[in-house]
C-alpha cells in the first residue's frame, strides 16, 4: 500500500452472540477510508465501511474484483475461499453473462414452483424435531439440514453423497492457521466432483438445476463444462452457508426477543418485511469478504488509492449506517423497507436471492406455525456460538415449546 499512515491490524475474530464488532464499530467513526492488515495475504487493503462508499466500490468499474487473481490477496482465511474461475471473482462483461445465464434458473416464479419442495423438506425435518422430544437442538434439526438437503435436492446430489459435501464445505471456510492443507483439498475434491456431475447431466438431463443451468441459453450463448461445475459449487457453498447461518441467528433473535416474536405471531403477513429487517441487524459474519484492486487511481473519502491496492468493503457496517437507517443499532419490524445489503451489492449481489427468501420464509413461518409457545430451553448466556469459520451462528439451539 502506497499511503502513509500505519495500518491498523484487524483479525476480525469476534463472535460474541450477535452483538456488533467493537472494532468494526470503530472503524465506522473514522472521517475517512481506513487501512487495515488481516491475518492472511501478503498486503494492507483500505476498509470502506459507509453505505455510499460500498455502493460505489461495488458498481465502479475502477475496481476489479479478477484483479486479485493470482495474487496472495488479504483475507481471513490461510486458504481463499473462491475459486480463480468462480463468477464471484470475474468483472463485467463477463460475470454479466454468466449472471444473465444464472438467472434464469432464479426468478421468482421458478422458485415459486419449487416452494413446495422446500415446505415439504422443513415439514419433514420439523416433523422428526417433534417426536425427538423437548427439548430438541434446532440447529441440529433445522438450520443444519435443512439449507443442505434444500440445495443439495435441487442439486439432484444423491443422498449416500451428503456427508463427505458437507465435511468438505466446513474444511473450506474453517479459519485456523492449521486449516489450510485441508481447505486445499476440500476445494480440489469439490471441483472434481462437480466437473463428474456436470458430465453425467450432459449426458442424461433430469428436472434437477444443474440440468436447468445447462440448458440455459442468451441467443446460441450458454455455459461450458467448467463454467458450470463452478456455478454448481459456487451454489453449493452460498447456498448452505448462508441460510444455515440466517435461519439460527433469526431464531435466536425471536427467542430473545419477546416482542419481536410476538409481532411476527400477531402479523403473520409481515414476515417476509421482518426477515429483511433480521437480514439487516445481523452481522451474519466475521469482517471482510472477497476484496478488489483499484485498476487506476481514485480519489474516494479524503483518500487516494493507487492502482494496485487492495480495496475492501463491509456490507456489515453499511447495513448499520445511520445516514441510510435511522436508530441503526435499533430491530425496527415496521422499518420503512429499503434495501440492505446482506445478499451484497451490484454485480456481485448474490443471484439466489429469491430461493435464500424463500427457504427463510418457509422455515421460520413453519416454525412459527407449528409450535407454539417456542421458547429457549437455556439461557441466553449458555448459547454456543461457532469461533473457527468466518460465520457467525450458534452452533446449537436449544428449545422448549407448548405441549
Amino acid at each position: 500500500m502506497t499511503s502513509g499512515n500505519e495500518a491498523i491490524r484487524c483479525p476480525f475474530d469476534y463472535s460474541e452472540a450477535l452483538d456488533f464488532d467493537p472494532s468494526l464499530a470503530e472503524l465506522m467513526t473514522h472521517d475517512s477510508l481506513t487501512r487495515i492488515r488481516l491475518p492472511y495475504g501478503d498486503a494492507d487493503a483500505w476498509l470502506v465501511t459507509d453505505f455510499d462508499g460500498v455502493r460505489q466500490v461495488t458498481t465502479d468499474q475502477r475496481f476489479s474484483r479478477a484483479g486479485i487473481i493470482g495474487s496472495d490477496y488479504p483475507r481471513l482465511t490461510p486458504e481463499p475461499i473462491v475459486s480463480p474461475e468462480s463468477i464471484n471473482v470475474m468483472d463485467p462483461p463477463h460475470s454479466s453473462r454468466l449472471r444473465h445465464l444464472a438467472s434464469q434458473a432464479f426468478t421468482p416464479k421458478t422458485v415459486e414452483r419449487v416452494r413446495p419442495t422446500i415446505a415439504r423438506l422443513a415439514d419433514t425435518l420439523l416433523d422428526e424435531m417433534a417426536e425427538g422430544g423437548q427439548p430438541a437442538d434446532l440447529v441440529r434439526h433445522l438450520s443444519d439440514p435443512f439449507p443442505r438437503q434444500t440445495i443439495f435436492h435441487l442439486l439432484s446430489i444423491p443422498e449416500d453423497d451428503w456427508p463427505r459435501m458437507q465435511e468438505y464445505v466446513h474444511q473450506l471456510l474453517a479459519t485456523g492457521p492449521d486449516t489450510r492443507r485441508a481447505a486445499e483439498n476440500a476445494k480440489a475434491k469439490l471441483r472434481e466432483y462437480f466437473a463428474g456431475l456436470v458430465e453425467q447431466r450432459r449426458r442424461a438431463p433430469g428436472q434437477d438445476l444443474i440440468s436447468a443451468l445447462a440448458a440455459a441459453k442468451v441467443g446460441d450463448d450458454a455455459f461450458d463444462d467448467q463454467e458450470l461445475a463452478v456455478m454448481a459449487l459456487t451454489l453449493t457453498l452460498s447456498g448452505q452457508d448462508t441460510a444455515t447461518c440466517q435461519i439460527s441467528n433469526i431464531a435466536y433473535l425471536l427467542l430473545t426477543r419477546p416482542e419481536l416474536m410476538a409481532h411476527a405471531r400477531r402479523r403473520p403477513e409481515s414476515l417476509p418485511q421482518i426477515l429483511n429487517e433480521l437480514l439487516r441487524y445481523i452481522p451474519f459474519r466475521k469482517g471482510v469478504g472477497i476484496p478488489r484492486v483499484a485498476k487506476e487511481d481514485v480519489e474516494m473519502d479524503g483518500a487516494r488509492i493507487r492502482a494496485g491496492d487492495f480495496v475492501h468493503v463491509s456490507y456489515l457496517t453499511a447495513n448499520r449506517d445511520p445516514e441510510r437507517y435511522p436508530e441503526p443499532d435499533a430491530i425496527d419490524p415496521d422499518r420503512p423497507s429499503e434495501p440492505h445489503m446482506t445478499f451484497g451489492w451490484g454485480g456481485h449481489r448474490c443471484i439466489a436471492v429469491p430461493l435464500a427468501m424463500a427457504e427463510l420464509e418457509v422455515a421460520i413461518g413453519r416454525l412459527l406455525e407449528r409450535f407454539p409457545g417456542l421458547r429457549l430451553a437455556v439461557p441466553p448466556e449458555e448459547v454456543r456460538w461457532d469461533t473457527e469459520t468466518i460465520r457467525r451462528f450458534p452452533i446449537e439451539l436449544p428449545v422448549a415449546w407448548e405441549a
